[in-house]
Formats: structure tokens, sequence, C-alpha cells
């Protein structure tokens, strides 16, 4: 055991360092990775602030522009509309995506069928493993204002058909509400983990206490999963601007840029097809920023009012 101070905190020595080094040396390659992968190409962030020329390389002649990439991003005029149809594309998906898993494990526990159980779990978690590329196809087909099989319901039903993806009043409700379906059963599996995790001990006083089964979901079960909520929460809230580059862009249309255009198809159009470097990645860092700000403010929020830490 690690020797303790007189306070009774762990003192972290060179014997404890020494026994505990074949678990280093396994984080060691993962570190190597997230080291090679997310932290080296952080060098490239100074493209932000340069008048980048390709064929000068990132650390050669370039033109320093300061502010100026952002300052230029910002008075784009599609700017303005990308950033609030990100915003709230990914609001709404940050808040269903916790709301609707948690509602579906909290459901299927109360199924007593382990057979159905299982069927209907592994049902429900089978599109998180589909690629929006697949998936992509499969909407344009179903959607489809002329043979899709939705407006085929909704004109058999009496109603008009409805061009999902093609009407800006339509497209990010449809947005929203695809990427719940595809995500939700992969989501609940980790509520459900937190809801095995509980003592059944507190269910069977609970009963004694006369509670039913809604009460012991109430006074029982949400309180046992408070603490993954938490951290479910404060993990999608660093995606805040983050509103699912792959799903729109396999979906959207210039048709739809009003309602469907985020800052990654933004970025997507101004770096890689006007050949805009600097400013897209002007974007990008801007985008980091707000992330990490989010991130941090939200497990701040979570040790102050929930008492739980990470660390």
């Amino acid at each position: 055991m690690a020797s303790t101070n007189k306070k009774g905190k762990s003192k972290y020595t060179i014997a404890v360092f020494k026994r505990e080094l074949p678990l280093h040396l396994m984080l060691l390659p993962g570190l190597i990775l997230v080291a090679v992968f997310n932290y080296t190409p952080m060098a490239g962030l100074i493209i932000a602030f340069q008048k980048f020329i390709p064929s000068k390389g990132m650390f050669g002649d370039q033109q320093w522009v300061g502010l100026g990439n952002f300052t230029y991003v910002f008075s784009l005029p599609g700017f303005d509309q990308a950033l609030k149809n990100t915003i709230v594309i990914a609001f709404w998906k940050i808040v269903l995506g916790l709301i609707v898993p948690i509602v579906f494990a909290l459901m299927l526990n109360e199924v007593n069928r382990n057979g159905f159980k299982r069927t209907v779990q592994t049902i429900v978690y089978l599109p998180y493993f589909l690629s929006w590329v697949v998936l992509g196809g499969i909407f344009l087909d179903m959607l489809s204002p002329s043979s899709g099989i939705m407006n085929q319901i909704i004109t058999a039903l009496g109603g008009k058909s409805i061009f999902f993806l093609g009407d800006n009043h339509y497209f990010k409700p449809t947005l929203i509400v695809t990427d719940i379906w595809k995500n939700f059963g992969y989501g609940a599996i980790v509520y459900l983990a937190a809801i095995l995790g509980i003592d059944t001990d507190l269910y069977e006083a609970a009963q004694i206490d006369g509670a039913n089964r809604w009460k012991q979901v109430w006074h029982v079960t949400l309180p046992g999963m408070r603490m993954i909520i938490v951290l479910m929460m404060v993990l999608s809230l660093g995606n805040v601007l983050n509103a699912g580059f792959d799903q729109i862009f396999n979906l959207y249309s210039k048709a739809v840029y009003e309602s469907g255009d985020i800052l990654d198809t933004f970025v997507y159009r101004l770096g890689l097809i006007d050949a805009q470097y600097g400013p897209a990645t002007a974007v990008g860092l801007f985008k980091s920023i707000i992330s990490t700000m989010f991130i941090s403010v939200s497990y701040w929020l979570a040790y102050r009012f929930a008492d739980y830490r990470i660390f």
C-alpha cells in the first residue's frame, strides 16, 4: 500500500510506481496513439492565423494575418445561419439523446421475459452500427415525396405528401428524429447496466413500505442512475457545436441550406471546395474553444450540484 501523510492522503512513492509499472506500460500504446493522432495535428492550428498557401508548407513563409481569418469568417453571410442551425440541432440531439435512452431503459427493465427483452434490445441498437452513408440512402428512399413508404402511408390516410428532405420546415425535425432513432438503442445499454448495478434490497425495502412500480422507479431506480446520467450529460455537452456532419452531409441539399447547413458543412465547402484553408481552420478552432468551455462548465456544475468527479 502507498504510505500516507498526517492528513491521511496517499503519497505516491517510487516503490508504488515500480509496483504499478506494468499498468503504466499497458497504457503506453494508447497514450502514443492519442499523442500522434490527437495532439500532433494541433500544430496545424497555426493555419488559422495565416493566409495559408499549401505549396509553401505549413511552416513555410506564410503571410501572417492574425485574427483576420476569424473576422472574415464571422462576416460571411451564411455563417450566422450555420451557427444557429448547429446550436439548435445539437441542443435537441443532446436533450433527446439523454431522455429517450433513459425512458427506453426504464421501460425495458420492467419487462420480465428475458428472451423478449434481449430481442428488442438487439433490434433497437443494431442501427447504431450502420453508417450514415447506408442509412442516408435508405432514408432518401423511405422519405421520397413520390415513392417513399412514409408518404404512401400519409396519402393513404388522406394526408398530403411531405418533402421531408427538401422542405426547410420539415428537414430539421427529420434530422433530429432520425439521429435519435439511430443512436438511442445503443445509448440505452449504458443505463441498463447502471440499473443492473442497483442493490435489489432497495426495491424490497420500497415494496415493504408500500411503493408501487412507479414509485420504485422514481425513488430507487432513477437515484441509482444519477451518477451515470450526470456523466453522460457532462460528456454530451462537449458536442454542443457538433450537430452531425456525416448525417447532414448525406441527407441535405441546397434547397435546405437555410435549415440544415451547420458549421461542419460550412467548413467543408469553405475549406475543401473553395480552398480557403485559413478561414476553415479558424472555424474549427472556434468550435474547439467553445466546446472546451462548455464541457468545463458542465463538469464544474456536476461537481458543484451532484458531487460528481471524473478524477
